[in-house]
Parts: structure tokens; C-alpha cells; sequence
């Protein structure tokens, strides 16, 4: 029974020692002095701000993408017990000893250092010798840039950690699929592929270049499996149901669970939130919801309601009004109906009070039961506070005057009738018989009479002027202009008005309201608003001192100053190693040349090199070529502050290209025994060049040694980088 002790157990292992040394390097490289400096560097002023609201559960929306890159900084806060107090205010500033510099830096620097091996695998996944793989390990391992980029709270080398996981997982997928079809580790690198790419394109939109690229490879390999007579309709199926729950299914699925973990972190209210709709801010703990909680969701006749422009930006606002009028005569000489000034207030205050009236009665009360208003109803909107009408007429408004002027209808017993008849339409309403709601309903204001809808057209244009306070202009814009969400209206804050003396009503305006019903949005219609406010919020790009443009990227002639310390001449800057920079240009032409060559005598007949070389230089492109295509070619059409770091995906791809070529040069075309040495002793050189350079620019990718006067000029290689020198 015990027999099986008589012999010694023995686990055998093989240890690719070429794998382990280049992890050990990577780690060095990117985790030596990792604190330093203890201050915040470039970016870090940004992100930091994001760790700090993670930490105190405080919502906010940032416009650069998804916010699973976020969450893994945050993640770096909490593993060092960050309480989230840290002002994050200037570029430079000393960080507090409760902010733990090491733990924020590390999954960042982590994710750069692993791109060592993962390089070192991707190439020899490709069918390369060891020894290129080694060079492209290499060369990753000795760029500046990318060590600038891992060592600081920035995301970067996370987008690419992921990135070079995902083509490394489809690599070994690929390769386990003519003789390991459907097994465990077929199933494993197909899956991780596909939550490798989720992951990201959770980093950075960016990540969507290479999570296309590898969906149109593995469109491509299906469309080859297809022409496979060996194959019968059946095994098709399968391979074709589990590329599509690997890489579409699984990684739509964490892509929402990345917002559905960052939505149930983020529950409080904070600065942010005010761009989303009234029902997403009245979901969030503290801010409107203490305002919002309790309050009838129907609005009903002789309802009492502030309304909120649905629009949003570039600042929230209320419909209100206040006893002045209108001037006379604009500064134009345009006149005006002297009515009750109707404005679009970005603050909270009574005279944003509305109540909703019946207009064939004249109670201001809601009746027992409540009668709710529809889609489609009439009704007249009166001003809590002066109780005047909200009217509009062919008057021309005062900033638009192809528009219609809003006002609160005074009778100044002329010749201009009140028109003050209101048509509700419920814009998201799901039937044509839909109830009035609170918060969640959007409705237009159409005007019987003139079929105007109401408008704040003072978010896209200027203010009035201090005749009307600088508030923003309302409008009456007509139908055939076209729909626009500032003609979209939300009622936040209501209330069932039980007063009829205005005396009554008054104080009534001013007491909160005290019943109770809840508003709680699901995750879906939460996920849905904040993913098309990610889409469409644009910060206002301005002109940034290192912002520079794609074509500058090949050829490095630009940097960017990341941190400067505040007296010795120490200093980091985003600077690429300019050997390996050249070397990849130089690899991606000659790969283009020579795949055009071979392409023009293969379509005569001739064949130079064998086919299964022809193969693998094809295959080699398509990822490498292609990865570095994907990721650099598309900012040739955004419309965005660009920044160096926005190149470092695609030279990744281009720096795997270099060993690529050599290889094939060296196996190809170097011939002879002579040309093989002089081929061999030129590679040692080159790469003797891209460590010199390395060594060079150490002092600025590190921040240390601090260098003298003369030091720093010696550095500036290129008369349009910015090496910050002080004056004496």
C-alpha cells in the first residue's frame, strides 16, 4: 500500500534561462530607485487626482477612456494604505509622507519590466532563433523611453504590457492549433487573449488597435481553416462559436464589468457629476440625491418642479426668472416686449421654481388623487415666485434674433396677447400615453401657437449682458432648425403643491420636500450614460508646450520634460533611445522594400527565398508591421493634443521588427562565409551603439546623477529638444 515510498519523489522542471535573466533585468531596470524623486512627476498630476477620489469613493468621468488603467493605480494606493489626501495641484510638488510613492509607481513599473520576456516569447512563438528573440528582449529592455514611461504613476506600460500579453497568447493559441486543438492550454491562450485584449482596450481606447488587428488575424486564419477539406462542417462550428466567445463575447463582458466595479466603487457624489443627467447624480450617495430623496415621481397638475437643461455643457443650468424685464431697446436698437425676463440660471435658487398648471383651471394645487400630465398635454407653466406665465411670441430674442424671446407674460394692457399654452413631449418616453416622471423623463416644451420648442441657446453662445445678469439666454427655436439636447428639459427637484395663497406657496417654495420614493437607476442605463459621456466629452484642447505631432515621432524630434528638481541640474525627460529609434525606421522600410521585391518576382515565378521562409516573414509583418501600423497611422485623423507617449505602442511593434530583419538578412542574403562575419561583427557594433546610447541618456531617464551645465548641452543631440538648462 505504501510502496510508493521506496522511491524518492522527483519533479523535473526545464527553466528557460535566457527568460529568467531577461525578467531579473527588466525588473532592475524599472524598479531601481523607484521613489525617486519624491515628487510628483509630469501625468502623475493628473491620475493622481483620479487615486484620490478612488479612495474617498468619490464619482468622477474622465474623457481619455475606460476606467479600468485607473482602477489598477488605485489599486496601488490601496495596497499602501493611501488615504487619498494629497492635494495633486503643480507638476513638481513634494509629495506628503502619507502618499505612498513606492506602491502608486509599482504596477505601472511591473507591467514595463515584464515586457522584457515578452518580447523574448512573441519572437520565438513567431518561429525565431533564440538569439533574435534575445535582441528584441534586448532592445526593449535598453530603450529610455519606455523605462521613463513604466517608472511613474502613468499608464503607458500598462496599455502595453497588455497588449504584448494578447498577440503573445494568440501566438501560442495559434500555434497549439494544427496539433492541440480544444485542449487545456488551447483553451487557456485563447482565453487569455481574448481577456488580454479586454483589458487593454480597459487601459486606454488605444488598445483597440491591436485588439482589431488581432481580430482581423484571426479572421483570416478561420477563412484558411474554412478551405481545410480535413475539417468537417461540425468542427467548424466549434472553432468558429469559440473564437467568437473568446474574443468578442468575453471581452464585452469584462469590459462592462470594468464600469460596473468602477461604478460600485464610486458612490458618492463629488465635482463631476454635475455633467450627468439629474437621475445618474440623484443615484450617487450625498449632493442631489439628499435634495431628490423622497420626492413623487408623476408630475401631476399643480405640480411644483425646477427644470433642468439636459445639455449639460459646458455648465448645468435652471430654467428661472425674476421680477426684471427686459430693456426696451437692446444696445442695437433692436426693442423688445419689456416682458418678465426669462433666463437659464447655472445655480440653485426659488426663482427656478415652476408650478405645472391646468389650463382650464385656475388651481395652483395638486388635487386628491393627483392627476398626472401625459405625453402630449397641454399645460401652462407659472413662476413660483411672481406667478407670471411662461410665454414666448414673434418678439426676436436678445442675443438670437432669428429666434424667439422667452419671457414671463406681463399684461401691459396692449396690443400683444398672452400666448402661453405649452405642449409637453416626452422625448424618451417608450408609448405615446406615458406619464410625466421625474428625474427620468426628457421632454420638449412645444408652443401651441408657434410651434417654437423651448431652448437654452445661451450654452453654446455668449451670456446676456448685466441687464440680465449675465445669465444664459432662452429661447423659442423653431422645429425645422433641427433637434439639439438644449431643447431637452428633466425635472430634478419636485414637490406636490399643497398651497394655494401665494404667501403659502412661498414658504412652501423654500421647505424641502418630504415624500418618499425611490429613483434607482440600473447598471445598464448608468454604463450607457457615462460610456457616451466618455465618448463625447471634449476638454478644451489647448496648445501644450511638449505637444508635438505624429510626424515628429519618427524621427524623435521632439521630447518632453517630465520633472525638474527645484536646484541641482538633475532632471527626467521622455527621450528614446535614438540607435534603436533610427534602427527601427531603417528595419520597417527595408521590410517594406523587400516584401514589395519579393512580391513583384513571385508574381513571375520566381521564388528567392523557400516558402516556408516566405511564411514566416509574412506572419512576422502582419504582427509586428502591422502592430506598429495600427497604433501609429490613426492620429494622422484625431483631432487631440498629441504627445510623444502616444507613439510607444507602435515603436514596440517596430523595435520586435528590427530582429526580424536582421535575421533574415543574416540567414538570406548574407551568403558566404565572409558576409556572415562581417554581418555578425556589424549586429555587435550596432548593439555596442544602442548601449552607448543608453548609458548617455541614463542620468535624464532615471533623474540621476544630476549633471553639470555642460553635461546637459552635451545631451542636446537635436537642436529641437528641450533640455532645461538654468541660467547662472
Amino acid at each position: 500500500m505504501l510502496g510508493f515510498l521506496k522511491e524518492p519523489v522527483v519533479v523535473t522542471a526545464k527553466i528557460n534561462v535566457n527568460l529568467v535573466a531577461l525578467t531579473v533585468m527588466g525588473l532592475i531596470s524599472r524598479l531601481w530607485g523607484l521613489c525617486y524623486p519624491r515628487a510628483v512627476v509630469f501625468d502623475e498630476v493628473y491620475y493622481g487626482q483620479f487615486v484620490s477620489l478612488y479612495m474617498k469613493r468619490i464619482f468622477f468621468v474622465d474623457d481619455s477612456g475606460p476606467p479600468f488603467g485607473h482602477m489598477l493605480l488605485a489599486l496601488g494606493g490601496y495596497l499602501g494604505g493611501f488615504d487619498g489626501n494629497f492635494l495633486w495641484n503643480r507638476i513638481g510638488a513634494e509629495y506628503s509622507m502619507n502618499v505612498p510613492v513606492w506602491s502608486l509607481r509599482l504596477l505601472p513599473a511591473l507591467a514595463g519590466a515584464l515586457c522584457v520576456p515578452l518580447a523574448y516569447q512573441i519572437l520565438v512563438e513567431l518561429h525565431f532563433s533564440h538569439c533574435a528573440a534575445l535582441g528584441a528582449a534586448l532592445l526593449i529592455l535598453l530603450e529610455n523611453s519606455l523605462i521613463t514611461q513604466s517608472r511613474f504613476m502613468l499608464l503607458e506600460s500598462i496599455l502595453i504590457f497588455f497588449i504584448l500579453l494578447a498577440v503573445l497568447s494568440y501566438l501560442k493559441f495559434y500555434n497549439l492549433q494544427k496539433h492541440s486543438a480544444f485542449s487545456g492550454s488551447w483553451w487557456f491562450w485563447l482565453l487569455l487573449t481574448g481577456v488580454a485584449c479586454s483589458c487593454a482596450v480597459g487601459v486606454k481606447y488605444m488598445g483597440l488597435f491591436t485588439y482589431m488587428l488581432l481580430l482581423a488575424i484571426a479572421g483570416l486564419h478561420f477563412w484558411h481553416m474554412i478551405g481545410d477539406q480535413n475539417l468537417s462542417n461540425v468542427s467548424l462550428l466549434c472553432h468558429f462559436l469559440a473564437r467568437g466567445l473568446a474574443l468578442i463575447i468575453i471581452p464585452m463582458g469584462m469590459y462592462l464589468s470594468f464600469f460596473y466595479v468602477h461604478l460600485a466603487l464610486l458612490y458618492r457624489s463629488g465635482p463631476h457629476d454635475q455633467i450627468m443627467t439629474s437621475a445618474f447624480q440623484a443615484s450617487l450617495e450625498g449632493g442631489l440625491a439628499r435634495i431628490t430623496q423622497g420626492q413623487p415621481l408623476e408630475v401631476a397638475y399643480g405640480s411644483q418642479i425646477t427644470l433642468r437643461n439636459v445639455l449639460g455643457k459646458p455648465m448645468q443650468c435652471w430654467l428661472h426668472s425674476h421680477t426684471n424685464t427686459y430693456p426696451i431697446r437692446y444696445e442695437n436698437g433692436r426693442g423688445s416686449s419689456h416682458q418678465q425676463q426669462v433666463t437659464c440660471y447655472p445655480f440653485k435658487d426659488v426663482n427656478n421654481w415652476w408650478i405645472v398648471k391646468d389650463p382650464g383651471m385656475q388651481q395652483l394645487v395638486v388635487s386628491n388623487p393627483p392627476r398626472p400630465v401625459r405625453h402630449g398635454h397641454i399645460v401652462q407653466l407659472v413662476h413660483g415666485i411672481t406667478t407670471r406665465y411662461l410665454n414666448t411670441h414673434d418678439v426676436a430674442a436678445p442675443l438670437s434674433p432669428h429666434s424667439q424671446e422667452v419671457s414671463c407674460y406681463i399684461d401691459y394692457n396692449i396690443s400683444m396677447p398672452a400666448q402661453n399654452l405649452w405642449r409637453v413631449e416626452i422625448v424618451n418616453r417608450e408609448s405615446d400615453t406615458d406619464v410625466w416622471k421625474t428625474i427620468l423623463s426628457e421632454v420638449r416644451f412645444v408652443h401651441v401657437n408657434t410651434s417654437a420648442v423651448l431652448k437654452a441657446s445661451g450654452l453654446s453662445g455668449a451670456s446676456l449682458p448685466e441687464w440680465g445678469y449675465r445669465q444664459l439666454e432662452v429661447v423659442g427655436e423653431k422645429l425645422s432648425k433641427g433637434y439639439h439636447q438644449s431643447m431637452v428639459w428633466n425635472v430634478e427637484e419636485h414637490r406636490y403643491g399643497k398651497s394655494q395663497e401665494q404667501k403659502e406657496r412661498e414658504v412652501e417654495l423654500h421647505s424641502p420636500t418630504q415624500m418618499d420614493i425611490s429613483k434607482n437607476l440600473s447598471f445598464m442605463a448608468k454604463f450607457t450614460e457615462l460610456q457616451w459621456k466618455i465618448l463625447t466629452l471634449k476638454n478644451e484642447d489647448t496648445e501644450h508646450k511638449y505637444s508635438s505631432s505624429a510626424l515628429d515621432w519618427i524621427t524623435m524630434d521632439t521630447n518632453i520634460a517630465y520633472w525638474l528638481h527645484p536646484t541641482s541640474g538633475a532632471q527626467i525627460h521622455l527621450l528614446g533611445n535614438v540607435a534603436t529609434w533610427a534602427s527601427a525606421n531603417a528595419a520597417a522600410l527595408v521590410y517594406l522594400c523587400l516584401s514589395l521585391w519579393y512580391l513583384l518576382r513571385r508574381r513571375r515565378k520566381i521564388y528567392d527565398i523557400p516558402e516556408d521562409a516566405w511564411q514566416l516573414w509574412v506572419s512576422a509583418g502582419g504582427i509586428c508591421g502591422g502592430g506598429w501600423a495600427v497604433n501609429y497611422l490613426p492620429f494622422f485623423l484625431m483631432e487631440k493634443t498629441l504627445f510623444l507617449y502616444h507613439y510607444l505602442p507602435a515603436l514596440t511593434f517596430q523595435i520586435l521588427l528590427i530582429p526580424v530583419v536582421l535575421q533574415h538578412l543574416g540567414h538570406h542574403l548574407c551568403r558566404s562565409v565572409l558576409l556572415k562575419s562581417m554581418f555578425s561583427a556589424l549586429i555587435v557594433a550596432w548593439f555596442s551603439s544602442v548601449y552607448f546610447v543608453y548609458c548617455t541618456f541614463s542620468p535624464v531617464t532615471y533623474g540621476q546623477p544630476a549633471l553639470s551645465l555642460t553635461e546637459l548641452k552635451a545631451l542636446r543631440w537635436k537642436d529641437t529638444w528641450n533640455i532645461l538648462i538654468r541660467k547662472q
